[in-house]
C-alpha cells in the first residue's frame, strides 16, 4: 500500500505504520523519529503526534498510566491541530479511538485492542 507522503521517506513511514499496527511501539517510534527530523510543517507535527501516541501506548503497556496520560495529552493537542486526514491517514478517527482507549484505561476498564492506523491508498 502506497500512501501520500514524500517519496524520499514513504517506505520508512509505511514501515512505521506497520510496526505501530503490530503493537511494536518502540520500533515504530525509532523509524518515525528518523523521518521526523527531515519533515516540515503539518507532516512534522503529524510525525511528532504519532511518535508521542506510540510512546504513550508503550508507557501504558509497561504499566505506567501516569506517563501514558502525560504523553497522550501532548499527542492529543497535536492531533487537534491537524486536518481530519493527512498523508493518507484517517487522523480524526484514529485520535478519537485513542482518546476512548486512554479514557477506558484511566477508568480501570479492560483496555482491549489498541487503535490501529488506517491508510488510504494514493
Amino acid at each position: 500500500m502506497r500512501v501520500m507522503v514524500k517519496t524520499e521517506w514513504s517506505d520508512d513511514f509505511e514501515r512505521g505504520v506497520r510496526l505501530f499496527n503490530a503493537g511494536r511501539f518502540f520500533e515504530c517510534h525509532e523509524v518515525w523519529e528518523l523521518i521526523w527530523k527531515q519533515a516540515a510543517g503539518a507532516e512534522k507535527t503529524l510525525l511528532q503526534a504519532l511518535i508521542q501516541a506510540a510512546a504513550a501506548l508503550l508507557h501504558l503497556e509497561r504499566g505506567n498510566l501516569r506517563g501514558a496520560e502525560s504523553t497522550w495529552a501532548k499527542a492529543r493537542i497535536k492531533f487537534q491541530s491537524l486536518p481530519p486526514e493527512l498523508i493518507g491517514l484517517e487522523l480524526e478517527e484514529f485520535s478519537s479511538a485513542l482518546a476512548r482507549f486512554f479514557s477506558a484505561a484511566r477508568e480501570g476498564h479492560p483496555r482491549g485492542e489498541f487503535p490501529r492506523l488506517r491508510l488510504h491508498e494514493s
